[in-house]
């Protein structure tokens, strides 16, 4: 079983060798420092060859020593702050730990490549109540390159500065203002990891990620574009298996980017060559749609509920929607982490890495951006125009609330066209993808009440043959129906708002 903990901490180092801590009971809220006497941690991190893991500033260890002994996982969260996933010493990488790993080792296997004996002298500090507030160690490094071509070293003091669980961050610029006076500096390297795989392997740097592409062309600019999008599918997916908030969203997000950025931008990139790729990316968009899908229909049902005046709650309604989004979420859940666990899944990323690797660049790609890119961004907008002047045509009914989901899709590819275009064309670009975003925002609405009603007609069907009233399901039922009714008469408006004629000549300009 694995564990999460928060960690928020700092690294300094010294000019010299000496490094001698200053006392830190001077610091505003430091009431006592307790030596907790020096602990010997042997610490062997593991990577694949080309040091995936360390590229994204991820760290695997496998540490003995200490009172936290075992295998420690660490994302990056903002600096100075990561979030470390733990589980009990065993001989492999533990199954919830590789998990979390798949996205980016796929089917390579993480091997040692750096071992770290600390000698760490630790102290405490604590509040008057004798509170801990953070840990403070000297850590006497020494580092062995392993691998391939093991045998370097190098050796080190270093400063860590931990606060400890609830403690105002403020606490830490306190201490460190305390530490530089003492002739401590920051750290140049984020982690230990980091600065043992600089300097065993001064020939062979940290792989690091690719830096911004020149953007002067159309396919320097989307394919820029791409590969942001095929990153953050990446860096979501261990969110996702964390049950992350949001994650689930952002990670399909980046998968509908991914594919709306094919279609837009089919002049720049062969799309007999991206259409297969963008239909499974459809359906990871779909598989993850389960899991999503579900969260938002059960927070606005239970938005409803809570609007209700109680003396129209007939019946246990909030406990049947529990029961029922319950069941429904536990098998989605399920669904969303074989889908992620899957070959085929595997399969699609490593198509796109060889896709962005050795794009399908068509003519256009060398042109500069400016003769590419608005044109993209104004064919989505005349599609999204025709079917939104399809749907104002057509009477309240089904056709009409289908009518106006295409209409949606299609104002989020005009959308995602024009933010994918905002590092090219700037404001104009940013204006259109807002006022795409409006539209997109009332057809969205539309859409979620249509959902919402089958939803609740199975929730009234379900009362009824329990024996329950279903009174409070068929009021709710009648609420989504006038919501919808209500965007349907909104939409022209926002419509006539959005498509401004000055819209075209700003992204041309």
């Amino acid at each position: 079983m694995a564990e999460t903990k928060r960690e928020i901490e700092r690294k300094y180092e010294a000019t010299g060798d000496d490094v001698r801590l200053p006392d830190l009971t001077k610091v505003a809220g430091v009431a006592g420092a307790v030596d907790k006497g020096v602990v010997e941690l042997d610490a062997v991190y593991y990577d694949t060859q080309d040091l995936r893991l360390a590229a994204d500033s991820l760290t695997l260890r496998r540490r003995t020593g200490g009172d936290d002994a075992g295998w420690h996982l660490k994302f990056p969260v903002a600096t100075g702050i990561r979030d470390e996933i733990r589980a009990p010493l065993s001989p492999d990488v533990p199954r919830t730990l590789a998990a979390l790993l798949r996205s980016r080792v796929r089917d390579s296997r993480p091997t040692p490549v750096v071992r770290l004996l600390s000698s760490r002298d630790v102290r405490h500090l604590l509040d008057e109540d004798g509170t801990l507030l953070a840990e403070v160690s000297v850590d006497a490094v020494r580092a062995e390159r392993l691998g391939p071509a093991p045998g370097a070293t190098a050796a080190w003091t270093e400063v860590e500065v931990e606060l400890a669980d609830e403690v105002d961050p403020a606490l830490l610029d306190r201490v460190e203002k305390r530490l530089r006076k003492a002739g401590l500096r920051p750290s140049h390297s984020a982690s230990k990891l980091a600065r043992a795989l600089a300097e065993t392997a001064p020939e062979a740097p940290v792989l690091q990620k690719a830096p911004a592409p020149d953007r002067t062309t159309a396919g320097d600019h989307v394919l820029g574009y791409l590969r942001a999008q095929r990153d953050a599918l990446i860096d979501l997916d261990p969110a996702v298996r964390r049950d992350l908030p949001d994650s689930v969203h952002q990670m399909r997000v980046a998968t509908r980017r991914l594919r709306s950025a094919f279609k837009s931008y089919g002049k720049v990139l062969d799309r007999t060559v991206t259409d297969p790729v963008g239909e499974e990316l459809k359906w990871l968009a779909a598989e993850l749609g389960v899991d999503r899908d579900q969260e938002v229909l059960t927070e606005r049902l239970q938005g409803r509920i809570a609007a209700l005046p109680r003396p129209l709650l007939l019946g246990p309604v909030r406990g049947r929607l529990r029961i029922w989004s319950t069941a429904r979420r536990s098998g989605s859940r399920r669904k969303t982490i074989a889908v992620l666990d899957s070959k085929r899944y595997l399969a699609l990323l490593d198509t796109l890495d060889a896709l962005l690797d050795g794009p399908p660049l068509r003519p256009a790609a060398r042109r500069p951006v400016a003769q590419v890119v608005p044109q993209a961004v104004i064919k989505d907008y005349d599609r999204l125009a025709g079917r939104i002047a399809h749907a104002l045509e057509l009477g309240p009914g089904e056709p009409r609330d289908l009518a106006m989901h295409d209409a949606r899709k299609a104002a989020k590819r005009a959308r995602y066209a024009a933010e994918a275009a905002k590092p090219a064309l700037g404001a104009p670009a940013k204006k259109f993808a807002q006022r795409m975003k409006a539209v997109q925002t009332v057809l969205g609405d539309h859409q979620d009440s249509v959902v919402a009603r089958e939803a609740l007609r199975g929730l009234a069907i379900q009362a009824h043959l329990a024996g329950e009233s279903a009174f409070a399901w068929g009021l709710l039922y009648g609420q989504e129906v006038a919501t919808a009714a209500d965007r349907e008469r909104e939409l022209p408006e926002v419509w006539r708002r959005a498509s401004r004629p000055d819209l075209r000549e700003r992204l041309r300009a």
